[in-house]
């Protein structure tokens, strides 16, 4: 039956690394920094499953518009390593860090899942409350994952895409080649 295989080959590929889920946005030179920054990645955590591309308008403030998307990989690293390689990243990619929140961008990575984990310190909270806010970080989980459980809401991320107001956060999935 290939249903009993695929559940089979399954239950054979899991281990014991949690599976990160990474944000990716980026309103300047965009094409390029988010090529960079999963280049980047892939360098680091060797396997990592890429969502769409999607477009979206800049929220919080007057800019052009993101390339996003979302990246996941297994790792061992801990969460402080992955947080710690996220910012390097970024850095390497042009990233300026002048206290604000809403501003354009090269490149902007943020750890949206760390397995089930649920944390909250001072530099991150995982999972991350984008995820319940934006389009264009539901939307690429969606895809991605649409079985997967929110670990705080207890919802699929289909349930929880198929829930949300699409009205004021417009989306368009973008063609592009890697």
């Amino acid at each position: 039956m290939p249903g009993m295989w695929v559940s089979l080959l399954k239950e054979a590929r899991k281990t014991d690394m949690p599976k990160v889920f990474v944000g990716i946005g980026s309103n300047i030179d965009r094409e390029r920094s988010v090529r960079a920054g999963v280049t980047n990645l892939c360098r680091q955590y060797r396997e990592v499953q890429l969502s769409s591309v999607y477009e979206s308008d800049a929220v919080g403030f007057e800019g052009d518009a993101f390339y996003n998307l979302v990246a996941a990989f297994e790792t061992d690293d801990g969460i402080e390593q992955v947080v710690a390689c996220l910012a390097h990243v970024e850095d390497l990619n042009g990233r300026v860090r002048n206290g604000e929140r809403f501003v354009a961008r090269t490149l902007d990575l943020d750890l949206l899942l760390y397995g089930d984990e649920i944390i909250a310190t001072d530099n991150y909270h995982v999972p991350r409350d984008e995820i319940l806010r934006y389009a264009f970080v539901l939307w690429p989980l969606a895809e991605m994952v649409p079985d997967d459980i929110h670990p705080e809401v207890g919802e699929s991320y289909t349930v929880l895409w198929e829930k949300f107001d699409k009205r004021n956060q417009l989306l368009r999935p973008i063609p592009f080649k890697w």
